[in-house]
């Protein structure tokens, strides 16, 4: 096995996806539902065209999986936004450094009221992100938040600037359990265009986070690759890639793999490969069946009916009573969101569609509560 996963990417730099993914035949698709465990070409089978007539064995195949490795069980989490200040000017984000929108970092009294607002929905996992400045949002504040918050919920993940490993060690000695990183593309052509200026635009110190925060002792890693920005079949492979790279050099980490589709933010961007929801069913159900224990999550980035169909087909966690905006629970000054909601539903509302598929819905991570009891 190489070094880093950034070997692998430089592997398929110059693979023939559409090539490949054209040549695919019913025979190819069912030969590879008849295994157990799949080879990345297999995986690459199961995302191409043609598989997209076997959606419903592949969704069946997927439920069976999952249920096997995680039982009818979905977590839930919420999303918290500390600061929208970032240093980075990415095309296709609300908080980039040149939208005039207005900017705000939580003061610690302000995040107890944010907290103390979540809390009520009986929510007991959290994400916590900040736009990408080191300089509005440094380590001594994420500690001095983690230290806050740990008193409140059970599990806390960050979706923040990329760090090092000893920087991460630090924040999982103050309490942070999981981390969130998006590569946002794969293609390190697209990704240089996309990401012209700020800390953001290197791109192998981005793709390598997951591995130092592995490296740091982190509990639960999840990654993901933004959809819309590239074409989604190339974009799924090389995220399910990279997630089973991980797992294999770090088998003791809770590796999860996110879905998130680009929504309508402040400015003017427009995905240049928008993504059906037909797409999003077969990347996910594909993913599964390549990945059977990894954690899958969808957020409110989709809509109600959308995750109500999905669930059963390899989803692990949704987000439920999100907000974007750094302020969005409690404050009456909150900001601009990073990006327009789909599914506005109360937490509540989202238990009961859980439920009411057979699932049960987890508010809390016991294993993390036990750890520190």
């Amino acid at each position: 096995m190489s070094k880093t996963f950034y070997d692998q990417i430089e592997r398929f730099e110059r693979f023939d996806f559409a090539g490949f993914l054209s040549r695919v035949k019913p025979k190819d698709i069912e030969r590879v539902l008849d295994k157990d465990s799949l080879s990345e070409t297999d995986f690459l089978v199961l995302l191409s065209e043609e598989a997209f007539g076997y959606l419903e064995p592949l969704a069946q195949k997927a439920k069976r999986i999952t249920v096997g490795n995680f039982g009818k069980v979905i977590q839930l989490y919420a999303p918290l936004y500390l600061s929208n200040y970032c240093e980075n000017d990415c095309a296709y984000c609300g908080f980039k450094h040149s939208n005039p929108i207005a900017r705000k970092r939580l003061t610690l009294m302000e995040l107890r009221q944010e907290a103390e607002e979540i809390a009520k929905s009986g929510i007991r996992q959290i994400l916590l992100l900040t736009g990408e400045s080191r300089a509005q949002s440094p380590l001594s504040y994420i500690k001095e938040c983690v230290s806050l918050l740990k008193q409140t919920f059970s599990m806390i993940s960050i979706e923040i600037y990329p760090l090092c490993v000893d920087e991460y060690a630090q924040l999982i000695a103050a309490g942070v359990c999981g981390l969130t990183i998006y590569q946002e593309t794969y293609d390190q052509r697209l990704y240089a265009q996309l990401h012209g200026q700020g800390p953001k635009s290197d791109y192998r110190f981005r793709l390598e986070v997951p591995q130092r925060a592995a490296q740091a002792g982190m509990r639960q890693i999840n990654i993901g690759a933004l959809l819309g920005l590239a074409e989604f079949r190339k974009e799924v492979f090389l995220a399910g890639l990279h997630a089973y790279w991980l797992e294999r050099y770090y088998p003791d980490i809770e590796l999860g793999i996110s879905f998130p589709r680009i929504q309508p933010q402040v400015g003017s961007f427009s995905p240049a490969y928008p993504l059906r929801d037909r797409d999003l069913a077969q990347a996910i159900v594909a993913t599964r069946i390549f990945l059977p224990r990894a954690g899958i999550t969808i957020s409110t980035r989709e809509t109600k009916e959308l995750r109500d169909n999905l669930i059963g087909l390899g989803l692990t966690r949704l987000s439920a009573g999100s907000r974007t905006q750094v302020g969005g629970y409690a404050l009456s000054d909150k900001t601009e969101g990073q990006f327009e909601i789909a599914d506005t539903s109360s937490v509540e509302t989202i238990r009961q569609m859980v439920c009411q598929k057979g699932y049960q819905p987890v508010f809390s991570d016991w294993q993390n509560g036990m750890n520190r009891a």
